[in-house]
């Protein structure tokens, strides 16, 4: 397939920037099947995935034409590192996207209980909250508690009920440490005194 002269692909470009509709098929055209040839070999890409990224490439320019510089390269040149740029992109966004999947897969899988226990669990949850009740504890102290026996983790849930959501990170995250240690110490006291009331 010959391609277009320099000469040729500036008129064109031309066209495309006074958004001549002719110009946008010409571009198509002229330049998908080299795209999407360079795309399977160079980038390994499959049929879809070079068809979606060479689009993309196109689109881009006929939306935004003044940012192609003739004087820094060919036309063709500039809308197939635009495609390859993608194929890049896309790659880096389902490998984060697969990550993401992995890790909460995870999390479900070591939060997984049989379903005995998580009812034995939710039971203990439910009695101990009772007696803290009785305790006259400070609500925001209970609202943490309960998200704790719970099983929650996020600092960010963690500081609700206390008021330190919009905190900035590290600040929270040290709240919600401080806050913690001292109601398990707390627990601990009452722990005692249950135990004492218990031996009595």
């Amino acid at each position: 397939m010959s391609f277009p002269t320099r000469e040729e692909e500036w008129a064109l470009h031309e066209r495309v920037v006074k958004r001549m509709p002719v110009a946008n098929t010409e571009v198509f055209k002229l330049f998908m099947s080299f795209m999407l040839r360079t795309l399977t070999t160079e980038m390994h890409c499959d049929a879809e995935e070079a068809r979606d990224c060479a689009l993309r490439a196109v689109f881009d320019y006929l939306t935004d034409p003044e940012r192609y510089d003739r004087q820094q390269s060919l036309l063709r040149s500039y809308l197939t590192h635009a495609a390859k740029m993608n194929v890049l992109d896309s790659r880096r966004s389902n490998q984060r996207r697969l990550l993401r999947e992995q890790k909460y897969a995870d999390v479900v899988e070591l939060r997984a209980r049989p379903p005995k226990e998580v009812m034995e669990a939710a039971v203990e949850t439910a009695l101990a909250l009772k007696r803290l009740e009785r305790r006259n504890l400070k609500p925001s102290d209970l609202g943490m508690l309960r998200l704790v026996l719970q099983g929650e983790s996020s600092t960010l849930e963690l500081a609700r009920p206390l008021g330190m959501e919009a905190l900035p990170e590290t600040e929270r995250k040290r709240v919600v440490k401080q806050n913690r240690d001292r109601l398990f110490k707390q627990l601990r006291r009452l722990g005692k005194e249950e135990d004492s009331h218990d031996e009595s």
